[in-house]
């Protein structure tokens, strides 16, 4: 039996997942959750087999929850059911040891022979997606990346410099480079540019 855990904040979507997946005979939907912190605390304490995760969450995105679970080195694989195709969002699925990737619109069939698969080993991305991941690779070094997401949480250059224990000139240096590679006018339009891109 594949003991399974949902996450997915639509209560409706989540509802039809469980009840579809708990339809087949060798599936179980164990336990659910409407946000990244939650599924983690029951990941951890259940440890199921597969966790199905969305990737818009409250708190912790699905790909926050798979990084700490690669991170905390927890036994569970990850399978992503999203509706978002951006490139980077795969990217960075993939460094977390996500096992499978797929699109909210495939059929509930599809999904759970995925997760028979990767129960046994295997791993699986919707042939759609696979190709942007060739398409839009990312620039940005991690350290850019954590810049530009506390910009984009509204943190000044004192305030990031602070948080990341550098200096103001470092974290201004950072900023001027990042914006340079992304083609951008300012640190707003930068951080608009790798939202949309599924960068950060």
């Amino acid at each position: 039996m594949i003991r399974v855990i949902i996450a997915e904040d639509q209560s409706m979507v989540r509802g039809a997942l469980t009840a579809l997946l708990n339809m087949e005979e060798d599936i179980e939907v164990i336990d659910e959750a409407a946000d990244g912190e939650t599924v983690l605390h029951k990941i951890e304490l259940l440890q199921p087999d597969i966790c199905i995760l969305d990737i818009e969450m409250p708190g912790m995105s699905g790909l926050d929850v798979a990084e700490a679970i690669k991170n905390r080195k927890l036994p569970s694989k990850v399978v992503i059911v999203t509706t978002f195709g951006r490139a980077g969002y795969l990217q960075r699925a993939l460094k977390a040891g996500v096992k499978g990737y797929m699109l909210k619109d495939a059929p509930v069939e599809q999904l759970a022979q995925v997760l028979r698969d990767v129960s046994r080993g295997g791993r699986y991305i919707s042939p759609e997606l696979a190709v942007t991941v060739f398409e839009d690779e990312n620039p940005l070094t991690e350290r850019e990346r954590m810049v530009l997401q506390l910009a984009s949480d509204g943190l000044s250059t004192a305030e990031m410099a602070k948080h990341l224990f550098l200096s103001e000139g470092t974290i201004r240096n950072y900023m001027s480079e990042l914006m340079q590679k992304l083609e951008a006018k300012n640190r707003i339009d930068a951080v608009k540019i790798a939202q949309s891109k599924g960068w950060i």
